[in-house]
């Protein structure tokens, strides 16, 4: 039996909401803020059941880093990293010979390299597999939306962060033109230049001003709060929203009904029986991509650091996904805000890209 385990932390305060409504009810937010902030790492549950098709079989244990996002960001780093090894160091406590870091646990400092270095199991951030299921899934979105990715105009924001910068040269020269999308110029300029020979490559720092002309994107900022609202996607454009805390705000699948909106990384995970006895917001035996690459490297006993730093390694997420398709992992369709997308909703979405598009020419 092979071991893993998985760190997680509530994204937002609404997380501790549905962990620990009668407190939030009776507290302040701000004395819950702090009540979570001293708590040491949490054991959250035992997953079991995960089975490759090659027979391999794994257990695991998602352990909390009891922190939301705003406090990883706005708290001592230093603390913040501390409270992350603890949370690893218990899954390794329960037995897991790798650990994976979740959400914004991979994010935090130098992504997991300190972390690495400061505990006694192997750690990855489980990026490159997020890399591989955001790729597989706008190739996914794309054809049955009757998009040409070859033909379209495919943005990337946050094109110079770790999945951002992956994503960048996997899809460089096999789209029409790839659109860099960030703050920082130079750092763009510098990921165009690595990329130029590739194919048609321009760079933006005013998203607000070109993501009205993308076809198609991949967003996955380290933003706190969402970056992306109803007013600034294309009429037909596909996003492929890897990051969280998410980049698009939850009202543009509240008012736009011409364009599909999904979540990067929902990955079916392979045994009959495979249960992770913790609800995050999945079908059963769905899981991140994330969590999914610490699984996949536990089955292929790897017990190595195989994703850290924010320079990720291309190769290797197409070796990742050569691995997933070894142990029966993939793609869990599509999933927008928690919800499955279903053909007939993209089939009412190209109805009524057709007819506002139509309303435009007579217009």
């Amino acid at each position: 039996m092979e071991r893993f385990g998985f760190v997680l932390h509530p994204i937002s305060y609404s997380d501790i909401s549905r962990k620990f409504g009668r407190m939030t009810k009776v507290l302040p937010e701000s004395l819950v803020l702090s009540v979570m902030k001293n708590l040491p790492a949490q054991k959250v549950s035992h997953i079991t059941g995960i089975k490759s098709q090659t027979g391999v079989e794994a257990e695991g244990w998602f352990t909390a880093c009891p922190l939301t996002t705003e406090q990883m960001v706005s708290l001592p780093e230093d603390f913040v990293i501390k409270k992350i090894i603890a949370a690893v160091n218990l899954a390794k406590e329960q037995g897991a010979k790798i650990v994976g870091l979740g959400a914004y646990t991979s994010v935090v400092g130098d992504a997991g390299i300190t972390i690495a270095r400061n505990v006694d199991v192997p750690v990855t951030t489980g990026n490159t597999y997020t890399v591989a299921t955001a790729l597989l899934g706008l190739e996914w979105a794309a054809e049955r939306m009757g998009t040409s990715l070859e033909a379209s105009r495919v943005g990337v924001v946050g094109a110079y962060g770790s999945i951002g910068k992956a994503c960048a040269r996997a899809l460089a020269g096999k789209v029409g033109e790839l659109c860099l999308i960030g703050r920082k110029k130079s750092e763009l300029e510098k990921l165009k230049a690595e990329l130029d020979a590739k194919g048609n490559i321009s760079i933006s720092t005013d998203s607000k001003t070109t993501l009205p002309t993308l076809d198609a994107l991949v967003t996955v900022t380290s933003a706190v709060d969402t970056v992306i609202e109803p007013e600034d996607l294309k009429i037909g454009a596909i996003v492929c929203d890897v990051a969280r805390p998410r980049d698009v705000s939850k009202k543009v699948a509240e008012v736009r009904d011409d364009v599909l909106v999904f979540e990067g990384g929902a990955v079916e995970v392979p045994g009959e029986n495979a249960d992770f006895h913790f609800n995050f917001g999945f079908p059963p035996k769905t899981s991140y991509a994330c969590m999914a690459e610490t699984m996949i490297l536990a089955l292929e006993k790897r017990y190595e650091c195989y994703t850290l730093g924010r320079d990720l390694d291309v190769e290797k997420v197409y070796e990742m996904m050569r691995l997933a398709e070894k142990h029966g992992f993939k793609l869990a369709g599509l999933r927008s805000f928690e919800r499955a997308v279903t053909d007939e909703e993209i089939y009412r979405i190209r109805e009524n890209i057709a007819k506002k598009k139509l309303a435009l020419v007579k217009v």
